[in-house]
């Protein structure tokens, strides 16, 4: 039995939530977006929340079940209230900037990295060693965030490179003579 999918998904005043046979849409301040659940998962809306339920016990059904769950769950609280990743840049000249629709980081290496900024994020960097990645789709956030951090991921000697602000790095000790 999936913990996360036997809970609705409630639906918060302000949000509209859609189910049209496998397709859930849900609309909010924020924008608009949908999901198509697997067959092997049933779903329906009912007393204004979003229930997601099995069609058989089958491994597949069940391993779906929590995932599309989890999935409905993403699509409102993007609409509602959105989702950000924040990273760090760590080392002597590194350094990010937005100029347009493009994200120019300096990492160390002989040229410049120009990064596209995906449509549905928005970059913004506060400071020229903090990059901030806001947008209403959980995965495009968090695959933008993962590809910029894939640059110069942090070192564990000197801690230098791109890394999440809430990650911990593991600082090894370096050579002893």
């Amino acid at each position: 039995m999936s913990r996360v999918g036997k809970k609705p998904v409630p639906v918060p005043s302000g949000v509209t939530a859609t189910v049209d046979g496998q397709m859930v849409r849900v609309k909010g301040a924020k924008g608009e977006l949908s999901f198509v659940v697997p067959e092997e998962v049933s779903v329906a809306l009912e007393d204004g929340a979003v229930s997601v339920n099995p069609r058989d016990e089958s491994k597949t059904a069940r391993a779906k079940w929590g995932l599309s769950r989890a999935q409905v769950s993403n699509l409102v609280e993007g609409v509602s209230k959105g989702f950000e990743k924040r990273l760090e840049i760590n080392g002597v000249g590194y350094k990010a900037a937005v100029a347009g629709k493009v994200l120019k980081l300096s990492l160390g290496y002989s040229h410049d990295i120009d990064y596209a900024i995906p449509a549905g994020v928005t970059i913004t960097t506060p400071r020229p060693t903090e990059v901030v990645v806001v947008g209403i789709d959980k995965q495009v956030v968090g695959q933008t965030a993962a590809e910029i951090r894939g640059y110069r991921g942090p070192e564990p000697y000197k801690g230098k490179g791109v890394k999440y602000s809430d990650e911990f790095i593991f600082r090894k000790e370096g050579k002893k003579k």
